[in-house]
């Protein structure tokens, strides 16, 4: 059988050789790389070409959730697994707009982690007990509640219209990269290709833009 080739990326050194001793002695896993952070993912997916990639989600600079959409982007193909120390709805939500494969909690044990690498080496999804629970919950909210009424068509993308929320509702830059878990830096690209594109000329008019067309609701 051919190796599955994995790469491991977690800011805590102890993280990364935690879950490269857990898999050493699995047979048909072989671990191509270790590295620290959402930059260097982007450079080790391209260089190494790993069939799946462990990728941390909260890490110094980019987080692990802009690193896959960059990574997804460049190569399709390669399988993302997020493991967070925190479930949370806006980590799947935000996970799955980038193209995940899977997300597990970081106490994961190592039956739990090797079924996870064999399902999605095989073409499926995998998501765990507890955070499948929180995808129906968060199902049924939806489908229980109101919609909000249709946003009117632009040729912003999809994070464009997400910035232009956040930033609507009064968020600063820092404020609308948390939220997103992108750099400042990509928030304030955003905003002025936002601006450009609509043909407005500042946050004032923004906001005006926003409410006129029910991006949000006061």
């Amino acid at each position: 059988m051919t190796p599955v080739k994995i790469l491991l990326v977690d800011d805590h050194t102890l993280m990364r050789e935690g879950i490269a001793s857990m898999l050493q002695h699995i047979e048909f896993v072989q671990i191509v790389g270790k590295v620290e952070s959402g930059e260097d993912a982007i450079n080790a997916a391209q260089s190494m070409q790993p069939d799946i990639i462990l990728m941390d989600i909260v890490m110094k600079g980019m987080s692990g959730i802009e690193a896959t959409r960059w990574i997804k982007e460049q190569n399709p193909d390669i399988k993302v697994i997020l493991l967070s120390s925190e479930v949370s709805k806006d980590y799947i939500t935000l996970g799955a707009k980038a193209g995940i494969n899977g997300y597990l909690p970081k106490n994961v044990n190592k039956e739990g982690l090797v079924e996870a690498i064999r399902k999605v080496n095989a073409g499926e999804k995998y998501f765990s007990p507890s955070i499948m629970e929180i995808v129906f919950e968060n199902f049924y909210e939806q489908e229980s509640s109101n919609k909000k009424p249709t946003k009117k068509n632009t040729d912003l993308s999809n994070r464009e219209m997400e910035v232009l929320e956040q930033v609507a509702l009064g968020k600063s830059n820092k404020e609308v990269a948390d939220a997103l878990f992108i750099s400042v830096k990509t928030v304030e690209t955003h905003k002025t290709n936002i601006l450009s594109k609509l043909g407005l000329k500042n946050t004032a008019e923004l906001v005006k833009y926003a409410i006129k067309n029910n991006i949000i609701e006061l």
